[in-house]
């Protein structure tokens, strides 16, 4: 190896920038063992995300799955979990100071880095002006592993209070499998009916399950 290649993670990321760096380097420049070779570094890493699939699903894993991994402990288990923290922190606070969610995929992975972590149903809303800006994003509703309360009334109150001119709906499934329910459509149904009376619309209603999601509005449903 030579030049960048001849480089920790670290060091790479220093000297070329952080937009250098691989999946495989990332992964490396977290987890790798301290004094580790630049071959240690990368070996361990690719065994790491071949065994997880992909980065999102490192730091989706959960703490008896990180700390059986020869050489993560716990100390690198809070480490990588810090950091999917932080990445969550850091989309909810860019949503709240840019105001606007630009492109379906932006709101796609807002919602997911906010709820695919959970444990149990959360049933989340964007609320938006005219113009697509953000105003506020609410936790509305929270529930079991497999079922949330959704009141209608509760959210057309809370647009009302922000003078919401439309909203996006979101709730997880810890399961994984963010294949809508009979119940996630008719709740659905009822939302759209009951913001339709105040002119409020429903741009989308999305599922987001673990590394997936399922969009009404992409299926056609909204």
């Amino acid at each position: 190896m030579d030049g960048m290649e001849n480089l920790m993670p670290r060091e790479k990321m220093l000297q070329y920038g952080i937009e250098t760096l691989t999946d495989v380097e990332l992964a490396g420049a977290f987890s790798a063992r301290r004094h580790a070779s630049v071959r240690m570094c990368f070996s361990y890493a690719q065994a790491l995300l071949q065994r997880f699939g992909s980065l999102y699903a490192l730091l989706s894993a959960d703490k008896a799955q990180l700390i059986a991994v020869d050489g993560l402990g716990l100390a690198k288990y809070a480490q990588l979990k810090g950091i999917a923290e932080l990445a969550r922190r850091y989309f909810s606070s860019q949503l709240v100071e840019e105001a606007a969610l630009v492109t379906p995929s932006m709101t796609r992975e807002f919602l997911q880095s906010q709820l695919t972590e959970e444990e149990r149903e959360i049933f989340m809303v964007i609320f938006l002006d005219n113009q697509n800006r953000v105003l506020k994003h609410s936790r509305l509703f929270s529930g079991t592993l497999s079922h949330v309360e959704v009141h209608p009334r509760e959210i057309v109150r809370e647009a009302i209070k922000v003078n919401a001119a439309a909203v996006i709906l979101a709730h997880n499934h810890p399961s994984g499998s963010p294949e809508p329910s009979q119940a996630d459509r008719l709740i659905t149904e009822r939302v759209i009916k009951c913001c339709r009376f105040m002119e409020i619309r429903v741009l989308d209603h999305l599922v987001i399950g673990r590394g997936a999601y399922v969009s009404f509005a992409e299926r056609g449903w909204i």
